[in-house]
C-alpha cells in the first residue's frame, strides 16, 4: 500500500519505511504461505508476561458441548497485569456452572489460559453492524466484578 489518500499522518501510522502496511491484525503463515488472521493485536491479554490470544482460548472453548457462543476478553488485574475473561452463552436447555468450565478446560489448555472470570449471557453488546463491543465488555466487566482500582 502507497497511503491513505490526502492523509499523510495516517499514513505515517500505518505504513513503515519499508512500505509494510501495519493494520493491527494478528495473523500465521503456514508451511505453504497461506496466511490466516487469528485476532488483533489490542484484544490480546498480557496475563503476568504471557501473551494470550482470546481467539486460540475461544477456538477451545467452542469444542465443549455446552457452549453456543463465546467471547474472551482481558479484564485489569492488579496482579497479573491482566486477567482472561470469558462471557458465554450456553446451548438452549444446558446449565453448567464456572467450576464445570474450569474443569472441562484443566488438562487440555495452558492453566494460564483458563479464564479467572465467566459470565453468563443471553446476548453480547453489539454495533450496529453485528459486530461484538469488547471494549464495552471490558467496561461492564470493570464494574461488576470491581475492577476500578486495578484499571
Amino acid at each position: 500500500m502507497l497511503g491513505y489518500w490526502d492523509d499523510p499522518s495516517g499514513t505515517a501510522a500505518a505504513v513503515d519505511a519499508d512500505g509494510w502496511m501495519h493494520s493491527g491484525d494478528l495473523a500465521v503463515m503456514d508451511d505453504e504461505g497461506y496466511v490466516s488472521i487469528v485476532g488483533r493485536i489490542k484484544d490480546m491479554v498480557i496475563r503476568g508476561g504471557e501473551n494470550i490470544y482470546p481467539r486460540e482460548v475461544e477456538e477451545f472453548l467452542y469444542t465443549l458441548p455446552e457452549i453456543h457462543l463465546v467471547e474472551v476478553i482481558g479484564v485489569p488485574s492488579e496482579r497479573y497485569g491482566e486477567e482472561v475473561m470469558a462471557w458465554v452463552r450456553l446451548r438452549d436447555g444446558v446449565s453448567v456452572t464456572e467450576d464445570d468450565l474450569v474443569a472441562a478446560c484443566r488438562g487440555r489448555i495452558a492453566t494460564y489460559k483458563i479464564p479467572r472470570y465467566w459470565k453468563f449471557v443471553d446476548s453480547f453488546p453489539m454495533t450496529v453492524t453485528g459486530k461484538t463491543q469488547k471494549y464495552r465488555m471490558r467496561q461492564i466487566a470493570i464494574e461488576e466484578l470491581g475492577l476500578r482500582a486495578a484499571a
